[in-house]
């Protein structure tokens, strides 16, 4: 019941970006394109991205990832596609691209842009990312943008990734974690929960997650654009000394 509840409101805020084109989960009036330069992505990234870059990340786990030619990628959460798009360049033709979102509204935008675009090697699915529509060993990498810490059952969003991962694939997540606290036991009724810092967890608890969920060679490192991002959501100064922006890697061994 909590953890769908929890769901329900991060779905009821992100359908409503969807809708009004609305800009950031935590950076308030912050243009889109300006958020996103600050979050490392370049001019050809932002061309490239087209509308699909709604300001909804918190770093560029394209630019960490070191996707390959042919390479099969997926995409957790991946809203309007941003960093799908960016990710099908990256990987050509003999390679794919999936986008993972519960958001209905978030995957009919993320389609109609591909559609205009005409591209053929990324494709959208509705679903949650604790409950992946995906077979076994599906894909090689996996990437996210500050989407992990909005999850009500991190343990199962880890599980499900090893599960669709091939043996040797690999994790990018760009997120926010908890340097101290914890996450606060009313999180999952509160419905500002959809803003990026409230349901954070705490590095140690994440690399106990994974871990358990069979990962190896665990990294969580704060990002290089961490204190220039958080200085940009103008709506955060609560938190700013709990949390950072932080890049999540891991590997299927």
């Amino acid at each position: 019941m909590k953890a769908d509840t929890q769901r329900k409101n991060v779905r009821t805020r992100y359908s409503s970006i969807a809708k009004t084109q609305g800009q950031g989960c935590c950076g308030g009036d912050q243009q889109a394109v300006t958020l996103a330069k600050t979050m490392g992505y370049q001019d050809a990234d932002l061309s490239a991205g087209g509308s699909a870059n709604l300001g909804l990340g918190c770093g560029n786990p394209t630019a960490i990832a070191n996707l390959q030619e042919g390479e099969r990628v997926l995409d957790l959460g991946s809203g309007a596609g941003f960093d799908a798009f960016l990710a099908r360049q990256k990987v050509g033709e003999a390679g794919k691209v999936i986008g993972v979102d519960m958001t209905h509204d978030m995957i009919e935008k993320a389609r109609g842009h591909a559609r205009e675009q005409g591209y053929t090697n990324v494709s959208f699915r509705l679903g949650e990312i604790e409950h992946l529509p995906l077979a076994d060993q599906e894909v090689d990498v996996i990437i996210s943008n500050c989407v992990i810490n909005l999850s009500p059952e991190k343990d199962k969003v880890m599980q499900e990734a090893f599960r669709v991962l091939r043996p040797g694939g690999r994790i990018h997540f760009a997120d926010i974690v908890r340097l101290t606290g914890t996450v606060p036991e009313d999180a999952w009724k509160d419905p500002n929960v959809s803003d990026c810092t409230i349901g954070a967890e705490r590095v140690e608890h994440l690399e106990e997650i994974l871990m358990e969920a069979g990962f190896k060679d665990i990294r969580i490192t704060k990002s290089d654009t961490s204190d220039d991002l958080l200085n940009a959501w103008d709506d955060n100064e609560h938190g700013k000394k709990e949390i950072v922006s932080a890049v999540i890697e891991a590997v299927k061994a």
